[in-house]
């Protein structure tokens, strides 16, 4: 069954999620070159060009600037799984749209993925920036679990699902936090995605 087609952003919402966007990118870039303790919610806000009554409309710290970006992630590739031909079988499945999601490509430049690797390597020294790591990985594992009961015919609150949820969810975000901390090209990491999802074998990623 086709997917419903989501309504049209209105012009207000396409300015406002560009806003997002933009200190999410700016919050990610700063984070990367001077670490979250050297970066302050002002110095996001004057680099993306906003007020800073403007940045705490969106944001409630600046850590939070960051969760749209990461979130961002994991959505294309829950979408581009999601897309998937549905006789595609799961592993090619899971390898194709994860490539789709982290190789450089129009629309997510590497510099882009260079800012994502500096605010991944910021992480372990900074509880709240890892906090919303987590709770972005944590909503990913959530949005997963309807699209791979859809590829298994099986229910998406069953515990089948739920464990190969967590299972390719953590796959993913393994091969992400080892890409950023090496010092491969940005095609590393579907490179290591692909290992990651490979590594998960028998019923995990047959289901019954």
């Amino acid at each position: 069954m086709a997917e419903p087609e989501r309504p049209a952003l209105s012009l207000t919402e396409r300015r406002k999620a560009a806003t997002q966007q933009e200190i999410a990118l700016t919050a990610a870039r700063l984070f990367a070159e001077r670490g979250a303790e050297g970066t302050t919610a002002e110095d996001i806000a004057r680099t993306a060009g906003v007020s800073l009554r403007t940045f705490y409309r969106y944001f409630r710290t600046k850590e939070d600037a960051v969760a749209p970006l990461l979130a961002d992630g994991s959505r294309q590739w829950i979408e581009l799984l999601a897309t998937t031909a549905p006789d595609t079988p799961l592993l090619p499945a899971l390898v194709e749209s994860a490539r789709g999601a982290l190789d450089p490509a129009p629309g997510r430049p590497a510099a882009s993925l260079a800012w994502t690797r500096g605010l991944l390597r910021a992480m372990p020294d900074d509880p709240a920036l890892r906090d919303v790591w987590h709770r972005t990985q944590h909503e990913a594992e959530a949005a997963l679990r309807p699209v791979l009961a859809a590829r298994t015919s099986l229910p998406a609150d069953s515990l089948d699902v739920r464990l190969l949820a967590a299972a390719t969810n953590a796959a993913m975000r393994v091969a992400v936090e080892a890409w950023a901390a090496g010092d491969t090209d940005p095609t590393g990491a579907a490179d290591l995605a692909e290992t990651a999802f490979r590594h998960l074998t028998g019923p995990l990623t047959e289901p019954n």
